[in-house]
This record gives structure tokens, C-alpha cells and sequence, in this order.
């Protein structure tokens, strides 16, 4: 892959957003050709940005260019045992691709870069990008559905309320009087709280007719029959008869 060598370090540091950025221990490891073809392993503090797919690191936090460049496709990212603790490294699909050792300030530091750096490549976000689709079809499916189902008529509802004799619309039911009594049309009266017309038991006729029945004639009314047993309690008294 030829990367535009300009463009990239513009990328690297220009203002757009980091998606993780920090200060990483890369491994580096040395070749000495002599006989025994020794390998010295030693790790150089850097400065890392990660920006979409591409990873760059520069020698220190200041400084306007990257001293290297990773591109995370057709990799992974997993956790290695080194001689570091918190050690992560990338590795490449490719036979003998090199492989980029990593090593973290702590626990919670290696976890995020391995979490961020997982993300990264752009065949993760093609899954990402295929399960959305997935779900938004099957909310559409879902939803189409819904729309295509019969809804319940309200009107028909209400019909159905009204034909319930205890859902009486409000005007429909009796006036109750302030005597506890109601009045059905011209028939007689009801105790406030019983069962409907239909249903109710034979009760005396209401002393007052519906059209005069109020609180003040009734009293007058159930006074009188008071009024004249007292009376007639009270003769007695003077009688001498208890």
C-alpha cells in the first residue's frame, strides 16, 4: 500500500479529533550479526494517536511529526506475554508480517488501547455497519406489520359501554335528592345507592311528587307526622300517662 507520505503526516497532526491517544512503550528489537546471531529486545517510550484505521507515533508529545505509522487492517489485537507487564501487540494476517509489541503504563491503560485499537479497522465497522442493517430491517418488518393489523373501532367500544346498563351515560341516571332519595320518571322513589330501575325492590311512594321534590318540602312533610306525635306524647305527659 503507497501512502502519500505529506498527507499523512498532515493528517497525523492537524485538528481533527484523536479516537485515543497516549504515551505507549514500543518493543524494539535488535539484530547483531555475529556468530551467535544475539537478538537485544529493548522498548522506546512514544507518543501514540490514534486517528480512524490509521495509528501514528511520534517520539515525543510535542513534536509536528509522526516517526511511524500503522495501518490496522487485516489484524489483530491481543493481549501477549512479555517480559512488560500490560503488554499488548498487533498482529498481522500476513506470514511474517511484523508484529507491533506494545506495553501500557497499567491495567486500565492496556485495556482501552486494546478496546480502541479492536475497533479501528474498517472490517469492524463493516459488521458494525451489517448489524445495524439487520436491525433496522427487522424494525421496518416489525413496524409494517403493526400498521397492517386491524385497530379496535372506538366507536364501537363505546356502543358496546352503552349497552351496560351500570355504564349509563351520567344524564341518563336519576337526580338524587338531598334526602338520600331518588325518583325514576313519575314511578317511586329509590334509596341513593341501590340497584338500577329494573331491578329494584317495591318501595312506598315518595310523599312528594318529582315535581316538587326537594329537601325543604319533604322536611315540611315528615315534620307534620313529628310534630303530632310529639303533641300527643306530651298530652299523655300531662295525663299522667307515660
Amino acid at each position: 500500500m503507497k501512502l502519500n507520505e505529506r498527507s499523512v503526516a498532515h493528517y497525523a497532526t492537524c485538528d481533527s479529533p484523536a479516537d485515543h491517544a497516549g504515551f505507549l512503550r514500543k518493543r524494539v528489537e535488535r539484530h547483531h550479526h555475529h556468530a551467535h546471531h544475539h537478538h537485544a529486545t529493548s522498548y522506546q517510550r512514544r507518543w501514540f494517536v490514534l486517528k480512524g484505521n490509521l495509528l501514528f507515533y511520534f517520539e515525543e508529545r510535542e513534536s509536528r511529526e509522526p516517526v511511524g505509522l500503522v495501518v490496522l487492517e487485516g489484524c489483530t489485537v491481543e493481549l501477549c506475554e512479555a517480559a512488560e507487564e500490560f503488554a499488548f501487540a498487533i498482529r498481522f494476517d500476513d506470514a511474517g508480517a511484523r508484529a507491533y509489541v506494545l506495553v501500557a503504563d497499567g491495567q486500565a491503560a492496556m485495556e482501552a488501547w486494546v478496546k480502541a485499537l479492536s475497533r479501528a479497522s474498517f472490517d469492524y465497522m463493516r459488521l458494525v455497519v451489517r448489524e445495524l442493517e439487520k436491525q433496522l430491517e427487522e424494525a421496518c418488518k416489525s413496524l409494517a406489520a403493526c400498521r397492517k393489523s386491524p385497530r379496535r373501532s372506538s366507536s364501537s367500544g363505546r356502543k358496546r359501554h352503552l349497552s351496560n346498563p351500570a355504564l349509563l351515560p351520567l344524564q341518563e341516571k336519576p337526580a338524587v335528592l338531598e334526602n338520600g332519595y331518588s325518583t325514576w320518571g313519575s314511578g317511586g322513589g329509590v334509596p341513593a345507592g341501590s340497584a338500577s330501575p329494573g331491578v329494584s325492590p317495591a318501595l312506598p311512594e315518595s310523599p312528594v311528587s318529582p315535581e316538587t321534590a326537594c329537601f325543604s318540602k319533604l322536611h315540611s312533610w315528615y315534620g307534620q307526622e313529628i310534630m303530632a306525635l310529639r303533641r300527643e306524647w306530651q298530652e299523655r305527659q300531662k295525663r299522667g300517662h307515660p
